[in-house]
């Protein structure tokens, strides 16, 4: 098909709040090498595009400087190099930015089919959160059937995720939540237990049922040295974001003489090689998980992409469970 030379996008205008989101005209990119351009039907929105909008998360020098790195749609243009997809396809891609937007360019290895009998709304809601997930939890927590397992935000994005693919690991599962109701979805969706951390302390919690095995932390600040205290011996910290601050003092005597592992990863500096690794494994091991219904999409709200400072003070909140999406070219 044939492209206009220019489409409607949403773009930071300045550091800030959600208002600074406004809409503008920037040309259709060009697919590079190995890369495809996608019309985005739906629009992930997550915690990182609210860091980027505030000036706290500078994209990658090669990114587009249009939030968004999540989409789904259709491929409507391919680049030099491709092999897997044709124009018409239906796809999901984790993207380097720009999802905020009518089209998106991104590396083919970074799209993965829809899985089956899922819209593309829902779909849009897969490639942030799983690759996170994934990788952070499997491929660098290594967590196992039958180990313990706490998540906190258990219902954000990532938390509802990470609850459902650590069950369906066989694993059991924990999750902290701001209210009693927040608590009961993470119950709902296969934890064991969930501690209100506003009137639960959840290391006497995990310290009851013997510490966590692993714990998949966003918070930061204070919760770093209770996420110690909390964790069984030989237990694994995977770190992936500080909504309370990256800064703390440790004695570090508590993770030599229990053995403990601090570790953690943000996903978008990575290398493409990287990403295209954790694509697959993501198609391998998640996917089927999708189709045979052990892992859905928790849906919170939908905005057209002109309400994205809307979807943005809906995120910011604190009082959505589950996934955000732009509406687009549906």
């Amino acid at each position: 098909m044939t492209l206009s030379h220019s489409m409607l996008a949403i773009e930071i205008s300045s550091p800030g709040g959600p208002d600074v989101l406004v809409p503008t005209s920037v040309p259709v990119p060009v697919p590079g090498h190995g890369q495809i351009i996608i019309r985005v039907a739906y629009a992930g929105v997550n915690r990182p595009d609210a860091l980027q909008r505030a000036g706290a998360y500078a994209p990658p020098p090669s990114a587009s400087p249009l939030p968004g790195l999540e989409c789904s749609g259709t491929v409507v243009e391919i680049g030099p190099g491709v092999t897997r997809w044709r124009i018409g396809d239906q796809v999901c891609a984790l993207l380097p930015g720009g999802g905020y937007a009518e089209y998106v360019a991104t590396p083919e290895a970074h799209a993965l089919p829809i899985p089956k009998g899922m819209s593309l709304r829902d779909a849009a809601c897969l490639p942030e959160t799983c690759f996170t997930v994934w990788s952070n939890v499997v491929m660098r927590g290594g967590l196992k059937g039958g180990e313990r397992f706490l998540v906190h935000g258990g219902t954000s994005g990532i938390g509802t995720t990470a609850i459902q693919i650590a069950k369906a690991l066989g694993a059991r599962v924990f999750a902290t939540a701001g209210s009693e109701e927040k608590c009961q979805v993470c119950r709902d969706l296969g934890a064991e237990a969930a501690f209100n951390y506003h009137s639960a302390d959840f290391v006497a919690e995990m310290k009851a049922v013997g510490g966590a095995n692993l714990i998949l932390d966003m918070v930061g600040g204070p919760y770093i040295e209770r996420n110690l205290k909390a964790l069984a011996d030989d237990g694994r910290l995977v770190q992936i974001a500080f909504l309370q601050g990256a800064k703390v003092t440790l004695n570090l005597a508590e993770v030599m003489t229990r053995r403990l592992v601090v570790t953690g990863s943000t996903l978008r500096p990575q290398s493409d090689l990287a990403k295209a690794r954790i694509a697959q494994a993501v198609e391998a091991n998640v996917w089927p998980m999708i189709e045979r219904g052990a892992l859905k999409v928790v849906m919170d709200s939908e905005h057209a992409l002109h309400d994205a400072p809307a979807a943005h003070w809906r995120l910011e909140s604190g009082g959505h469970v589950g996934k955000i999406v732009l509406k687009v070219n549906p």
